[in-house]
């Protein structure tokens, strides 16, 4: 065994044991839940609902090439299943059902070679829930647990909850974060599920989101689940990145499938980056009027509004300066309003980009990373409707991205469109991605904390696991008064005030939080503008507009640019 091995073959010895630990003190101490803990089926034993429900839906659907390329799809991921387990690449553009099919490949994968659970991680919690919803529909609302911090305990089942602990279900939907800082986590309540990643297929969607500067300890700990613990890795994504660490990547569809071609449904209007002229937000909005449904996307909550303030009255505004319950309500009227054929205009961050099932036959994108690009392309023609395509027009914004990830996407991408390339050819990708990547530094001690002195078992796991965090810990949640965050808000108070139990209400609150970083909240401390009610939980006694969520854009603390991503 390595060196850069042992400290996650100890973190699984101990996951063993502590798991064991819980569960035997629960079956003493608390018989009561530990008989709510339900015995889940096994994994084979869901296979046959689920594909002749897939059959059904596969039967029933409009005849069309996007839905013919979706069958061939899912036969190739059933025909890749009886391959040795190891990585594969399921790289499908947006719109080819990769959920589906990649669900399918997991199944017959793991019926053919023993393995336990499906294992979905997911990038953003505003999109677990669309996975989970498909999956609950296909597999069984009672087989699919999901595990991530926006999850209300009381829309679970007791014994869902329960599972959640673990892991220990046929089907878990849990978010990078979970998945990975519990692979590198010190506390007994995230190791104890790790025994469980063990014998299991893990599908990472939207791969290429993985932070840049956590790629060596994320990419080597892949690489272990795969070498030492039986894990069968599908890496899915319409923009296939070039990982390190990982070799022996087995294609599921093949480059001669021709999908990026088959599938090509916008034709994209691209910058002349060495001319770099850009455009001013009035410019923008007046090409954005001139069509019924349009989308456009662009860099940071900032260009958002003010974007969004050159509009007329009507245009939808998108941004994580509105809660992620404000955000839902949004995003079901924006589908209400497109599946009826009516006007519509909106305005949105990159919170769009990923997973959010949305068509508009117009999408703007201001300039970003190449898969940014791609991922805001998804969004238009997505079913194919417009024959002659739908159009994606990307445009240089009057300011660059913010310094940091986003301007090194933008500076990569800026290399690769100084010359011709063509968007839907997936060659460019592992190219771009070498580009960008070269750019990021690590920001993580690997070596230091968890590999120099491995051959004397002396590892500083506890500080790695407060080093490690997926999303950047400068960052903090504010809880605001949107819909029922009000009363929760109230009662939390009461909670705090009494010295009383308050745990459950945080994970409903999640909905009604945004973030911000710590310079803004120090700023916005100071006028009063925000309240902490104990160490560590803010409320935002601002403005809360009901159209563009918290007013952070106030004179009294204006954010810098690059504090207002997403």
């Amino acid at each position: 065994m390595a060196e850069r091995e042992i400290h996650l073959w100890v973190r699984m010895l101990y996951s063993c044991m502590v798991d064991a630990d819980f569960l035997d003190t629960e079956h003493f101490m608390n018989p009561a839940s530990f008989k709510e803990r339900r015995t889940f089926p096994k994994l084979q034993d869901l296979i046959p609902g689920f594909f002749r429900g897939l059959d059904a839906m596969q039967a029933q659907a409009v005849k069309s090439e996007v839905n013919s390329i979706r069958a061939e799809v899912r036969d190739a991921c059933e025909n890749a299943a009886s391959h040795p387990p190891g990585f594969f690449s399921l790289s499908v553009p947006t719109g080819g059902g990769k959920t589906l099919s990649g669900t399918a490949f997991a199944l017959r994968h793991a019926a053919c070679h023993g393995q336990r659970r499906i294992i979905y991680v997911i990038p953003y919690t505003s999109i677990i829930e669309q996975t989970a919803d498909v999956l609950r529909h296909h597999l069984g609302v009672e087989n699919v647990v999901e595990h991530h911090s926006n999850l209300d305990p009381e829309t679970q089942a007791k014994a869902a909850r329960l599972a959640s602990e673990n892991w220990d279900a046929p089907i878990i939907v849990t978010t990078s974060v979970q998945f990975f800082e519990s692979l590198l986590g010190a506390r007994s309540s995230r190791c104890r599920k790790l025994h469980n990643i063990a014998n299991s297929v893990v599908i990472l969607d939207e791969v290429q989101l993985l932070p840049p500067e956590l790629l060596e300890p994320c990419t080597d700990l892949l690489r272990q689940l795969v070498e030492r613990y039986g894990v069968t890795i599908v890496l899915s994504t319409a923009t296939q990145p070039s990982l390190p660490n990982i070799e022996n990547v087995q294609e599921i569809i093949e480059a001669s499938a021709r999908l990026p071609e088959r599938l090509r449904r916008v034709v994209y209007e691209l910058p002349n980056v060495l001319e770099n002229r850009s455009n001013s937000w009035p410019e923008v909005a007046k090409e954005l009027e001139a069509y019924a449904q349009v989308l456009c996307v662009v860099n940071t909550r900032r260009d958002c509004l003010e974007l969004f303030r050159c509009l007329p009255p009507g245009t939808v505004h998108l941004s994580a300066s509105m809660c992620g319950a404000h955000r839902s309500q949004v995003i079901e009227s924006i589908k209400a309003k497109l599946r009826s054929g009516a006007p519509i205009r909106v305005v949105s961050t990159q919170l769009v980009e990923a997973g959010v099932d949305i068509d508009f036959p117009v999408v703007y994108r201001a300039l970003a990373g190449l898969d940014s690009i791609v991922q805001s392309a998804g969004r238009c023609n997505r079913e194919g409707r417009q024959a002659a395509g739908g159009k994606v027009v990307v445009f240089i914004p009057p300011r660059s991205a913010p310094k940091g990830i986003l301007r090194k996407a933008e500076d990569a991408a800026r290399v690769m469109l100084a010359s011709p390339i063509s968007l839907e050819g997936s060659e460019i990708y592992p190219r771009y991605f070498r580009e960008f990547y070269s750019r990021v530094e690590g920001r993580f001690p690997y070596q230091t904390l968890l590999v120099q002195n491995a051959r004397s078992l002396e590892f500083q796991f506890r500080e790695a696991a407060a080093q490690f965090h997926i999303i950047d810990q400068a960052h903090h949640s504010v809880f605001v008064r949107h819909g029922e965050g009000d009363a929760l808000i109230e009662t939390l108070r009461r909670q705090i005030r009494d010295d009383m139990p308050y745990g459950w209400l945080l994970r409903k609150l999640q909905r009604f939080s945004i973030t911000l970083p710590q310079g803004q909240l120090n700023t916005l401390l100071h006028n009063g503008q925000i309240e902490e009610l104990t160490t560590g939980l803010f409320v935002w006694n601002g403005r809360y507009d009901e159209i563009t969520g918290a007013d952070i854009f106030n004179e009294d603390g204006i954010l810098s640019a690059k504090d207002t991503v997403l």
